[in-house]
């Protein structure tokens, strides 16, 4: 961001410089002007996506700002096809009308003044803005219109994201072969390829990361707590490393260690790292209390959460172990590599 923001005032410094006879202070600082402006259009944009997102219900939990684009984050998704479809189209919108209010200041502007300078980068750089970004593929806002278009007529929203994860992936390409060409022959500046190359791979990684979740939210109804959740297997304190390890493999199935008070209450869990990392030869003689932490330190996950509200909460309060809790009482442990393995079953994953 930092690196990009500089290459832009520095070129654009350069530009007006060159064009307005400016000395090198003056035409840097009119870049970095133009920068702070570029950076207020992106606010603009995904500002119409939070407050559309606002007037229909959704709450927005931040707006990330880059120079190349930002992103709304939402608290949840919206509940309807036509909603999305809304809310997606709003920044474009918005950038469109910049766009189009630029390009009349521009017109009404004398020729060759910073002013009339300032106005057509403006203008240029949000239609770019808008017409890119309506492009049908994710994480554009036109993949996301394209996700509610399926998501209307197949009444799948998962199929929605991951057609528009294709789509946005063939369109991070066909950008880059596109620009490479016009650099070729020297329709482009050379400087725009790097600038697009960057700008396609982050689609394209946006892009495998909309399929991926489409994948992961499909399996949501899979996940029960009660099912997935180990067993804790209880042992009293100062218990060697070794024996507790035995007991636990004489179960027969996937366990968690705890340990117990005088009262036969869990207090503490044994950490899976923790306990890795003790070599073989010393678990005889170090005591399982020294692996363990606190059950007061760990977060807890009410057995009737469903599938979605459980990926939240990992999100929120990231961890290998989880305790499944009905009310007071802890019920069995979480593993997250157990969670991962049921959401992604293809990948390979340590348990």
């Amino acid at each position: 961001m930092l690196l990009l923001a500089l290459l832009v005032t520095v070129t654009y410094g350069e530009f007006v410089r060159r064009q307005l006879a400016l000395s090198p202070t003056a035409g840097y600082v009119i870049g970095f002007g133009f920068v702070v402006c570029l950076l207020g259009s992106v606010l603009l944009h995904e500002l119409g996506h939070a407050l559309t997102a606002r007037r229909y219900g959704i709450g927005v939990r931040g707006i990330t700002l880059e120079l190349l684009g930002g992103y709304t984050e939402m608290d949840r998704d919206a509940p309807t096809p036509r909603i999305d479809l809304l809310v997606s189209l709003a920044g474009p919108a918005v950038s469109f009308v910049l766009g189009l209010a630029a390009t009349v200041a521009t017109l009404a502007l004398p020729d060759r003044t910073l002013a009339n300078q300032l106005a057509f980068q403006l203008a240029v750089s949000n239609i770019i803005v808008a017409v890119f970004n309506s492009l049908p593929g994710l994480p554009l806002d036109g993949g996301r219109a394209l996700r509610a278009g399926v998501w209307a007529a197949t009444r799948d929203r998962h199929l929605g994201t991951e057609v528009a994860g294709w789509v946005g992936r063939v369109v991070a390409v066909g950008s880059a072969v596109v620009v490479a060409l016009l650099t070729v022959l020297k329709v482009l500046a050379p400087l725009a390829l790097p600038l697009m190359l960057l700008v396609s791979f982050t689609l394209w990684r946006g892009a495998g990361q909309s399929i991926r979740l489409a994948r992961i939210s499909r399996r949501f109804p899979l996940v029960d707590l009660a099912g997935l959740a180990r067993p804790l297997l209880l042992v009293p304190g100062g218990t060697p490393l070794a024996e507790a390890q035995r007991q636990r493999d004489a179960v027969g199935r996937p366990a968690a260690l705890g340990i117990a008070d005088g009262a036969g209450r869990p207090v503490a869990l044994v950490d899976l790292v923790a306990e890795a990392a003790v070599p073989a030869e010393r678990r005889p003689w170090l005591a399982v209390d020294a692996v363990a932490r606190s059950l007061t330190d760990l977060p807890r996950l009410p057995v009737g959460l469903d599938g979605e509200r459980v990926v939240e909460a990992v999100q929120a309060h990231p961890g290998a172990q989880y305790l499944v809790t009905a009310g007071e009482d802890v019920v069995g442990v979480l593993h997250i590599a157990d969670l991962a393995q049921l959401l992604e079953p293809k990948r390979k994953m340590n348990t």
